[in-house]
């Protein structure tokens, strides 16, 4: 079976990024303002960000937003270069807001912010469209410079995980061409609540969270992922991703 066009990207980008790798130590401040729009709903963190980039003779600071906000038209509206997003924000798939803001007329690039590793989210936000992935415990040079690198229209991603992302868009490309009948499998096991229980695991919400938008108690959602783990034979959240890529459920 021969790649999809976006595997093929991804392993191409993988490759290129191993070569040539971010953050790029030093990045010189761009000559035309940067205009971003901050997307984050934690009030604190948003101010925080706020003062921190304020300072930053090269950034412009257009707006910032939350959860509740229409962030396709404060895009439309504002036309910043670079979204700052929070990937986890409620009620909101900041994979989902990343999908749709890649695919505008005048899109925006998008730096993901993440409470949680790259290891668990950092394809997933890529395959959504974001141009660079940082966690929200980055220190602040560093943020400078990812803010610089994708709004010069490249790829922000820490050497290491560069690494990782080449070794896990390898290990695809070649499952890729064995059968899957082991993912299949899986996914024929599960229930249609077990299924969007995985993905809604896979994608970073927890128990809590789950069982609100499922209309249901956290506790009826640790039985879902009990039955989930005894069926796939998986425990940590970096497997619910594993499978999900597998399966599809995360490329929508």
């Amino acid at each position: 079976m021969r790649p999809e066009p976006q595997d093929d990207r991804l392993l191409q980008l993988a490759d290129a990024l191993v070569q040539r790798p971010y953050a790029r130590r030093g990045i010189a401040a761009s000559s035309e303002p940067i205009r971003v729009l901050l997307v984050v709903d934690h009030a604190l963190f948003r101010a925080g960000l706020r003062l921190l980039l304020h300072a930053i003779p090269d950034v412009q600071i257009v707006g910032d937003c939350d959860a509740t906000t229409d962030i396709a038209r404060q895009v439309a509206r504002l036309g910043p270069d670079v979204v700052v997003l929070d990937l986890n924000m409620p009620g909101q798939d900041g994979l989902a807001i990343t999908r749709v803001l890649s695919a505008l007329e005048r899109a925006p690039r998008v730096l993901i912010l993440s409470m949680h590793s790259e290891e668990e989210f950092l394809l997933p936000a890529l395959e959504a469209g974001a141009s660079g992935f940082l966690t929200k415990e980055a220190v602040e040079s560093e943020l400078i410079e990812a803010l610089r690198v994708v709004a010069a229209g490249d790829t922000y991603v820490r050497p290491r995980v560069a690494r990782l992302l080449a070794a896990r868009e390898r290990e695809r490309a070649l499952q890729r061409r064995q059968p899957r009948s082991a993912a299949g499998d899986g996914l024929a096991a599960l229930s249609t609540r077990e299924r969007t229980v995985v993905e809604l695991t896979a994608r970073g919400f927890g128990g809590v969270e789950i069982g609100q938008q499922l209309g249901i108690s956290n506790k009826t959602v640790e039985t879902y992922k009990e039955r989930i783990e005894e069926k796939l034979g998986i425990r940590h959240r970096t497997e619910y991703v594993r499978f999900a890529l597998d399966i599809g459920l995360l490329h929508r």
